[in-house]
């Protein structure tokens, strides 16, 4: 049996949800447009250069949740599917998830984004698994807080170690075990798979693949 681990943003979709999420908030409202957008902005920046304050990020990015009625949350959430996350919708992305799935690898999506946002869209892919960052509940309401290690950077090796770990499996479990990202934020979780591929990778990631030789690929044509 193989595993096989999924970046989202930038790797599955062509692009970001978690900046789409800011930005549908501001455009229905559920923030105050100017100044959210450019924090939005400001922290999309720090990710892309390696240099984002992961805790702060959340304070900003899960406070909404706290705010809006879960109810409401999720008949946004159906909107946001469809006027955002549909067209960064790519075929090669599903394909490759697919054939995966044909081969009867474990499949999980790995990512720093929160759960709320990415939990349909990883549904739509059709992967069984998601690793992302939890935003805690209360009552079935948000609290505006994370619950346990983010995964991002160094926390995404953790929260897959705990997971295989809840399934009676290590890493040793598997003949391949590959992680397709796009970023230089997942240097670690790449590094630790036995076939990394850099999918239209930034700068970084990019240089560190060819020194290394790990496969480069595009799902964004």
């Amino acid at each position: 049996m193989n595993l096989a681990l999924f970046d989202l943003d930038h790797t599955l979709l062509n692009g970001d949800s978690d900046y789409e999420w800011g930005r549908f908030m501001v455009d229905h409202g559920l923030v105050d447009g100017a100044e959210y957008e450019a924090s939005n902005r400001e922290f999309y920046g720090h990710y892309k250069a390696g240099t984002l304050d992961i805790d702060k990020f959340l304070a900003f990015a899960l406070a909404p949740l706290a705010r809006t009625p879960r109810r409401e949350l999720d008949a946004l959430h159906l909107r946001f599917m469809e006027e955002r996350v549909t067209p960064m919708w790519q075929r090669p992305a599903q394909e490759l998830v697919d054939r995966h799935l044909a081969a009867g690898d474990l499949c999980a999506v790995v990512t720093a984004t929160n759960a709320f946002i990415t939990g349909p869209i990883v549904r739509r892919f059709g992967i069984p698994h998601l690793i992302a960052t939890i935003p805690a509940q209360a009552g079935g309401e948000f609290t505006g807080a994370p619950r346990g290690t983010p995964s991002f950077q160094e926390g995404k090796i953790a929260r897959v170690e705990a997971w295989l770990e809840s399934l009676a499996l290590c890493w040793e479990s598997f003949e391949h075990s590959y992680f397709y990202s796009d970023s230089r934020n997942d240097l670690p979780l790449l590094a630790k798979v036995t076939d990394p591929v850099a999918v239209d990778p930034d700068e970084v990631l990019r240089e560190h693949a060819a020194r290394a030789g790990w496969p480069i690929v595009s799902l964004h044509g």
